[in-house]
C-alpha cells in the first residue's frame, strides 16, 4: 500500500501539488471572471451570493495553500500538498460510502488526455464493486460555446468515462477527446437518463463542469481542481460539492497513478 508520506514525496516531485505549473497570473485572472460571474469560469455553478475576489482569494488560501497576499501577483501559484492528502482522504471516504451501498454512478472528464486512466480505474473498481456505471446519451450532439464560437461535439465514453469529442475524430480504441470547461455534457447526460427512466447516479465524479453542474442539481459531486478553478471550491464552501480536490490538473497521465493506488487502498476498493 502507497504510504502517505511516499504519496506526498510523489505530489511534490511531479508537481501535483508545492509550485505547480499553473501561473498566479492564471489564477488571479479567474478569481476576477468569478467575481464577475463569468460562464467560463463558474462552470455551471450558481453562487447562492456574491464572492469579491479578495474573498476568493482567502477562499483558495483556505482550501488550496495559495499565497493570500494580493500583492503576489506572478510566477508558479502554489498548492499545500497536506491540503491535497486530506482531500484524496475525503474522496476516497465518499467512493467507498457509494461502493457499500452499490449506489449509481457517472464519471465524466473535461480534461480526458490527462485524467481519463485516473477516473477509468476508480470505474472499474466501482464496477467490480456491484455498481452501476452509467453511460447514457452515447453520441449525443452538444453545442458547446467556446472561443472560437459554437461549435459541436459529441459525448462519448471510454471505459465508463464521459467525455466530448469533436465529430470524425475518434479512432477505435483512442481515447483523443477535448477539453472544456462546460456543465452542459453533463446536464445533457442528465436529461437523458431521466427521459430513458433508468437510475439517475447518485455520485457523480470528475471535474470541471461535470462537478459543478452536478453539484447545482443536487447531487452528489466529487471532484479534482487546479488553483484556477475556484467554482469547485466555492461549491464545497456553499455545500454543493461534496469534495473539492486542490491539485495540478494537466501534468502527465502517468503522475496520477500513486494517486489512483491510494484513493483505491483508502476505500477498500483494490482488486
Amino acid at each position: 500500500m502507497l504510504s502517505t508520506g511516499a504519496l506526498r514525496a510523489h505530489l511534490l516531485a511531479a508537481r501535483l501539488a508545492g509550485p505547480v505549473a499553473t501561473s498566479r497570473e492564471e489564477s488571479l485572472r479567474s478569481y476576477r471572471l468569478f467575481a464577475a460571474r463569468d460562464p467560463r469560469v463558474t462552470l455551471g455553478l450558481h453562487p447562492r451570493r456574491g464572492w469579491e475576489e479578495h474573498e476568493l482569494l482567502r477562499l483558495m488560501a483556505d482550501r488550496c495553500g495559495v499565497s493570500s497576499d494580493p500583492g503576489h501577483v506572478s510566477g508558479p501559484d502554489v498548492i499545500d500538498p497536506e491540503r491535497t492528502l486530506a482531500g484524496l482522504d475525503a474522496f476516497a471516504e465518499r467512493l467507498a460510502h457509494a461502493a457499500v451501498r452499490r449506489a449509481p454512478v457517472l464519471f465524466g472528464t473535461g480534461h480526458p488526455h490527462r485524467l481519463l486512466g485516473f477516473y477509468a480505474a476508480l470505474a472499474d473498481a466501482m464496477s467490480a464493486a456491484g455498481c452501476s456505471v452509467l453511460t447514457p446519451a452515447q453520441g449525443r450532439c452538444i453545442d458547446i460555446t467556446t472561443r472560437f464560437g459554437v461549435r459541436t461535439f459529441s459525448l462519448d465514453y471510454v471505459r465508463g468515462v464521459a467525455m466530448v469529442r469533436e465529430p470524425g475524430v475518434r479512432l477505435p480504441g483512442g481515447d483523443t477527446g477535448a477539453h472544456t470547461h462546460s456543465p452542459l455534457p453533463v446536464r445533457v447526460v442528465l436529461d437523458a437518463a431521466a427521459e430513458g427512466c433508468g437510475p439517475l447516479p447518485e455520485l457523480v465524479i470528475g471535474d470541471h463542469g461535470w462537478v459543478c453542474g452536478a453539484g447545482q442539481l443536487g447531487i452528489e459531486a466529487i471532484g479534482l481542481a487546479d488553483t484556477d478553478d475556484p467554482a469547485l471550491f466555492v461549491g464545497e464552501a456553499e455545500g454543493r460539492v461534496a469534495v473539492a480536490v486542490p491539485l495540478d490538473d494537466a501534468v502527465r497521465s502517468a503522475y496520477y497513478r500513486p494517486l489512483t493506488r491510494y484513493v483505491l487502498n483508502r476505500a477498500c476498493l483494490s482488486q
